[in-house]
């Protein structure tokens, strides 16, 4: 049974008295991504594994001057190794991965201006800011900022599409980096790009819905993000919302700024179960314009009640989309050195995790010979039953439940190997569509396997509620698993070019929860926040 010779090693360092997996791991090999992972996946788990090290004999200035371009590439995503200063093989393939992407010569040797333009954009990220933050939710990364900074230095300006100003052709380019359309194909969509002159200023408003690209990044349960331009003397302002269905009267602008009319539809929540309307048919926001009795109020707007005993599954997509909006108002994402809400930390670090899931995944699907994208999801939605008797044991304590994971993992029948690029694959895919199951699932499974970096990711389910209960005490427990891996020289598999997350990491999860238990404020329920539309 155990014929592959990684295999065998993993089982050697399994505890014997491992609790005894539940019968739904018998299911694993019979249904879960059958042919899915071939040799692509198998081999990303096994590349690399041979590395030949020529060190060089730099002086210290020009070893620190090698740290910080090894930095700069792992930053960007190439994968450079350890910032030791020694230019090896893996630093010179790196460079080389660098150069193909910004369509410089394939040399494997940094000219001035191509490190400086590397370096200097490294540290121009470090600052921050809503550049790095929109790039750090998109498909391509903080890769992006390359070019886009590339582009200003040499003066260029941003694609314009069908005479669009630049900041609206530039928002096109990021929904379509985190959706499957291109540029073109989405600003042929029907509703994508809606005009009026929303603050009576004579010039064309611009307003762009998420919706029509059929993305579950921009879309959470209930509503997508829409994106309001408005005219202003020095170019167009960007507005943010999430609503369903976006349509220009729903808006109105005073010169720059924008607010969502105060008169909008309700959303079906607020409608009775057996009338509920189908969300495709009628426009939904965030926001339910109800009185006491049910009826239409006129100027205050309560945040909508839960109708029933049912329960809506949180949205981590649309979660992401608010800690976005807040991480801009901020100038850029909290550091260790800034921190004093530990919960919003974990959350931005939640987000970013989510997004390098995603990008990272994106690349291995790509890969996967002979099957769709939607065939892959529809394989791995069996990750949702497979795990969900872990995902239940999640509130004994943590070595427990990797105990039964790892059981589970010797049951299922299919190699380690296997198993890993399986759980990567269906983490994307679990993200992508906002199927919290299936991406924690995946999540514990990778913890499984051996890649205890990913038990962050348990750690912030947790924390946050997304498709378990909360469990600060439990929580503590994964993010401790995760950062003990990483100062133990486990290779990074979040953000590998920022060290520093580490240090934010533990940080974070020594003071989690001190601020609801010490700043005396209660935490608002949804159906008791009245909302104001202020003219």
């Amino acid at each position: 049974m155990f014929s592959n010779p990684l295999k065998a090693a993993v089982i050697a360092g399994v505890a014997l008295g491992a609790p005894a997996a539940p019968a739904a791991a018998d299911s694993l090999g019979s249904g879960l991504i059958g042919g899915i992972i071939g040799g692509v996946i198998v081999n990303e788990a096994t590349k690399n594994k041979r590395k030949r090290v020529y060190r060089s004999n730099a002086y210290s200035a020009q070893r620190q001057a090698n740290r910080e371009t090894q930095t700069a590439l792992n930053y960007f995503s190439f994968p450079a190794g350890t910032p030791d200063g020694v230019i090896g093989s893996r630093t010179r393939a790196a460079v080389r991965q660098y150069q193909a992407y910004m369509g410089f010569p394939v040399t494997g040797e940094l000219t001035s201006y191509q490190r400086d333009l590397l370096v200097s954009s490294h540290n121009r990220a470090q600052a921050g800011g809503p550049q790095v933050v929109k790039a750090m939710n998109s498909s391509k990364g903080v890769r992006g900022l390359l070019k886009t900074w590339q582009g200003e230095a040499g003066g260029a300006r941003s694609a314009s599409y069908g005479g669009m100003p630049p900041e609206v052709s530039d928002a096109v380019d990021e929904i379509a980096a985190s959706s499957d359309p291109s540029p073109e194909q989405l600003l042929q969509r029907s509703g994508f790009v809606q005009l009026a002159d929303l603050n009576g200023d004579g010039k064309t408003d611009y307003v762009l819905d998420t919706s029509v690209t059929g993305s579950s990044f921009w879309c959470g349960a209930s509503n997508c993000s829409v994106m309001v331009f408005a005219s202003t003397p020095d170019g167009y302002k960007r507005n943010d919302f999430l609503t369903y269905e976006a349509k220009p009267a729903m808006f109105n602008c005073h010169q720059g700024v924008c607010r969502m009319n105060e008169s909008v539809p309700k959303m079906a929540s607020d409608t009775p179960d057996d009338a509920a309307p189908d969300a495709a048919s009628e426009p939904q926001t965030q926001m339910a314009s109800t009185g006491g009795g049910g009826e239409s109020s006129g100027g205050i707007s309560a945040l909508p009640m839960a109708s029933g005993s049912a329960k809506t599954e949180a949205s981590l997509a649309s979660r992401c989309s608010k800690v976005s909006l807040l991480t801009n108002s901020n100038g850029g994402f909290v550091t260790q050195a800034n921190m004093t809400d530990p919960e919003m930390a974990m959350s931005e670090q939640f987000c970013l995790s989510r997004s390098y899931a995603i990008s990272t995944g994106e690349d291995m699907v790509r890969n996967v010979q002979g099957l769709t994208k939607a065939q892959v999801d529809q394989q791995c939605d069996s990750f949702g039953p497979a795990m969900a008797p872990y995902v239940a044991k999640l509130g004994q304590s943590s070595a427990e439940v990797r105990g039964q994971v790892q059981k589970f993992v010797l049951d299922a029948d299919m190699s380690v190997e296997q198993l890993q690029g399986t759980a990567k694959v269906c983490l994307f895919s679990g993200y992508r569509r906002d199927k919290m199951d299936v991406a924690l699932g995946s999540a514990m499974l990778l913890v499984g396997v051996g890649q205890k970096p990913y038990a962050e990711l348990v750690g912030h389910h947790l924390s946050q509620g997304f498709g378990v209960e909360t469990n600060l005490e439990r929580a503590r427990e994964w993010y401790s698993l995760a950062v003990d891996a990483l100062e133990g020289g486990a290779e990074p598999v979040i953000a590998p070019g920022q060290p520093e997350r580490v240090g934010l990491l533990k940080a974070a999860t020594l003071a989690l929860g001190d601020t609801a238990q010490n700043d005396g404020m209660p935490k608002p329920e949804a159906a008791s926040l009245p909302s104001f539309s202020v003219d």
